[in-house]
């Protein structure tokens, strides 16, 4: 019988590392089907969801390199957020129902509970987050009205830098670990004051060394989806 040549498929699979820049309203997984209809590819995998609201940083690895997950430190995060004081949601954050209104609090009460909130911390994650117990999701316990009592986990923020304030709000540059929730922080923050707040704002700028400066849109993934990073491993880091 004569040998013939092994013909593979002209195809190439896309593979490597995408940095997208979340807009608000959408979810995480509508960015993953973006990347999927741009690059036309199923195998694709984000580390470190951001909710609906929350803008900014997502990063995709597609095809092979969702093998590497393990390998791709994205700690700490970075975000920029803007907590609002005199109430306080049943999700920590502005697409919530309010459950409770207090006075705002004073400024110092305010500096003094973001010393207490930074570090190595025990934080109760939020009513309505992915976290399981029993098998069920605590977002969806909640919101059949049922909500479940979640432990606290440990968590580590870094750091916090205030770059505006007035008598109902601050705006911040939050530095955190993996596992943190930013709506429990403003949730927190409250209670610790003697006030109340959320979340009403989130925006996502790094995950260890990736900047969301370097990141594609999504009219960018549905225009002109960029080259994908190519990802190596190296030996003695395995």
């Amino acid at each position: 019988m004569e040998d013939r040549p092994n013909r593979e498929s002209s195809a190439v699979r896309a593979e490597g590392l995408l940095l997208v820049d979340k807009p608000a309203g959408v979810t995480s997984h509508d960015m993953v089907l973006a990347a999927r209809r741009a690059y036309g590819e199923r195998s694709i995998g984000h580390l470190g969801t951001l909710d609906p609201f929350a803008t900014g940083l997502l990063l995709m690895l597609i095809g092979r390199a969702t093998r590497l997950a393990t390998f791709i430190e994205t700690e700490p995060k970075v975000y920029k957020a803007r907590i609002r004081f005199g109430t306080e949601t049943d999700t920590d954050d502005a697409t919530g129902v309010v459950m409770r209104s207090a006075p705002f609090p004073d400024l110092r009460a305010v500096d003094e509970a973001i010393l207490s909130l930074t570090g190595e911390l025990m934080q109760v994650p939020p009513a309505y987050s992915a976290k399981s117990v029993d098998g069920t999701r605590a977002y969806d316990a909640a919101r059949s009205g049922h909500p479940i009592e979640l432990p606290a986990v440990p968590v580590t923020v870094h750091e916090w830098i205030v770059q505006g304030r007035d008598d109902d709000s601050i705006d911040a540059t939050i530095t955190c670990g993996g596992g943190t929730y930013v709506r429990a922080l403003a949730r927190d923050l409250g209670r610790m004051t003697g006030s109340a707040a959320h979340l009403e704002a989130l925006r996502r700028i790094r995950c260890g060394e990736f900047d969301v400066s370097d990141a594609a849109s999504l009219e960018d993934l549905r225009n002109a989806p960029p080259p994908l990073r190519k990802l190596t491993i190296v030996a003695g880091n395995v």
